[in-house]
């Protein structure tokens, strides 16, 4: 068919077309086209991982590619200088001061000489000792805090090898401990069971960490209850101020030596900053609206004087602290077992107050 010309203002006039009919009708769908079942002459060949280039090879895969880490600058610090400088010079001091008394004892007698050598050699042997028990703490502590890192990464394996190791670690580290012992020959009884790692953690947190965790309780049942009743007697606010910082003390040694860390003074200093970090990173160094809405929920504001109110604040404050720092000092984590809270100690610590307001 002649297609209608085109005219010069470029719009092209209406027009018909002939359209031949389909063979299969509109509204009639097509019939299936059925194939028999024939066989395939020839092997199918199968092309290797190393030739197909479509496979990415091993050593270009993502995990196999090297990353680099960034290198951590050592900054350089003029306090690290001064102390590093004044500590040579004091100890070369130190020596000639040494030097010159020992010189000037065996002028006048030798036995005077020789006396003062003994008792410098002893000193320095005993400054060694005191280093080197603070250094030994200090690894107990850093071996506490690397085996509850171990274990957090166990948990998600479900493979027992890595729970198994820090199982025996654990096991180890809490040999001194009478309460373990019990626990210590139920988890030998499994060294041959089929069992998967965070289910072997949850058996050893429950059989050697749960009577230690019973015993913890305790000890911060106990420092809380003590400084709640001397702070509500003693006169003076420096007599509460210095007795909570001797209670809090002692309670944080106890606690690490509980878990066995053993820390020494060094070791002590830094655990105590740990839990005060600790306390400020959770929220639970506050000590104004929260504690008085929970003595005020448990209606002891009504029963207890100003003064022994304050005692029982400070008990619960002594309180948080144990807790804290028993998150520091336990080798494990909180899983099959009950993380305490400030609730299971109000009413025994307002219990003891009540009392002292009675008499």
């Amino acid at each position: 068919m002649k297609p209608p010309e085109t005219p010069q203002n470029g719009k092209r006039r209406p027009a018909s077309f002939t359209v031949e009919e389909e063979a299969i009708s509109h509204g009639e769908a097509a019939p299936p086209v059925r194939r028999s079942p024939r066989s395939f002459e020839g092997e199918v060949v199968v092309t290797p991982d190393d030739q197909d280039p479509f496979v990415t090879p091993a050593e270009l895969a993502p995990e196999a590619i090297p990353v680099a880490e960034p290198r951590a600058r050592k900054k350089f610090s003029f306090v690290n200088l001064a102390l590093a400088a004044f500590g040579t010079f004091l100890s070369l001091a130190f020596g000639l001061w040494a030097d010159q008394v020992i010189r000037d004892l065996f002028s006048r007698a030798d036995w005077l000489g020789y006396a003062a050598l003994i008792a410098l050699g002893a000193g320095l042997l005993a400054v060694a000792v005191i280093i080197g028990r603070e250094i030994f703490g200090m690894m107990r502590l850093s071996a506490v805090q690397t085996l509850k890192t171990e274990a957090e990464e166990a948990i998600l394996s479900p493979r027992p090898a890595a729970a198994r190791t820090v199982v025996s670690r654990l096991a180890k580290i809490l040999s001194h401990r009478a309460e373990t012992a019990r626990g210590r020959a139920t988890l030998d009884a499994t060294k041959d069971d089929i069992i998967d790692g965070p289910q072997l953690l949850e058996l050893a947190e429950r059989e050697l960490l749960a009577p230690l965790d019973r015993k913890a309780r305790a000890l911060i049942l106990g420092s809380s209850k003590r400084v709640s009743i001397v702070t509500a007697v003693s006169p003076r606010a420096v007599v509460d101020l210095a007795y909570v910082l001797f209670e809090v003390t002692r309670l944080i040694r106890a606690m690490a030596e509980l878990y066995g860390g053993r820390p020494g003074t060094l070791g002590l200093m830094r655990l105590m900053r740990d839990v005060i970090a600790h306390l400020a990173v959770t929220g639970s160094i506050a000590v104004g609206d929260g504690l008085a809405q929970q003595v005020l929920g448990h209606g002891l504001a009504s029963k207890l004087s100003k003064r022994l109110g304050e005692g029982v604040i400070n008990g619960m404050l002594t309180a948080r602290i144990g807790i804290a720092a028993m998150d520091l000092c336990r080798p494990l984590p909180f899983k099959a077992v009950k993380r305490p809270g400030i609730g299971d100690f109000i009413s025994d610590i307002a219990a003891v107050g009540s009392r002292k307001d009675e008499e």
